[in-house]
């Protein structure tokens, strides 16, 4: 039977292609997607108002609402809203831990402190988001004032694609860094979403089955 979505996952745009991808690839029909401009984990500020907005123009209109998002910068804002709001979110401070998981991040980050981390999406808008908006195409110089602490990238991998671990490596050597490539899936993303599943409530429902990003 088809059937429409009664939870709705209030998400990073920069998770967006992933959510969709988990949503289709196990028939997960009940649960509808909505972002916040990835944009903004340049002004985390504006990163809590803006999932209070969608929480709020989405109450009544599903069963649950779960938040995708990592604290992202914001500094403790994020679940200081979503506290008030009773809203869960999934946990840890960024997708890098979650995707890799919280120990494996852990230990990443304890043998190499200075590792600059890149996932599918990343590297897919690398020129955009770190060249071009760290100013770095009008003024290479910059490269080592921004990345002078760091030795190594590492490319957490969510889906095998040999054309994104090229591109990764050639950001590694664009950066001055040591390349490593780590296959992680979605990881405890896929967990979140899975366990959001299993506590969802069956509605009767007719028509197509509804699995649309709603951003």
């Amino acid at each position: 039977m088809a059937s429409t979505p009664t939870t709705l996952l209030i998400a990073c745009g920069a998770l967006a292609q992933e959510i969709t991808a988990l949503i289709r690839a196990n028939g997960w029909n009940h649960l509808a997607i909505t972002c916040v401009p990835a944009q903004f984990h340049n002004r985390p500020e504006k990163i809590p108002p803006a999932v209070r907005d969608k929480i709020h123009a989405a109450r009544g209109k599903y069963d649950k609402i779960l938040v995708v998002y990592g604290d992202c910068g914001s500094g403790g804002q994020l679940d200081d809203m979503l506290s008030r709001e009773g809203i869960e979110r999934i946990a840890g401070p960024h997708c890098y831990q979650f995707y890799a998981g919280q120990a494996d991040f852990e230990a990443m980050m304890d043998a190499e402190p200075g590792t600059f981390f890149l996932t599918d999406y990343l590297v897919r808008h690398f020129n955009l988001l770190i060249i071009q908006g760290l100013g770095l195409d009008r003024h290479p110089q910059l490269r080592d004032e921004y990345f002078g602490n760091y030795s190594k990238l590492i490319y957490l991998a969510q889906t095998q694609n040999d054309e994104l671990v090229a591109q990764a490596r050639a950001a590694a050597d664009q950066l001055g860094l040591v390349y490593e490539y780590r296959y992680t899936g979605y990881g405890e993303l896929e967990r979140f979403m899975a366990d959001a599943q299993k506590a969802k409530k069956e509605k009767p429902s007719h028509g197509k089955t509804d699995h649309r990003l709603l951003a």
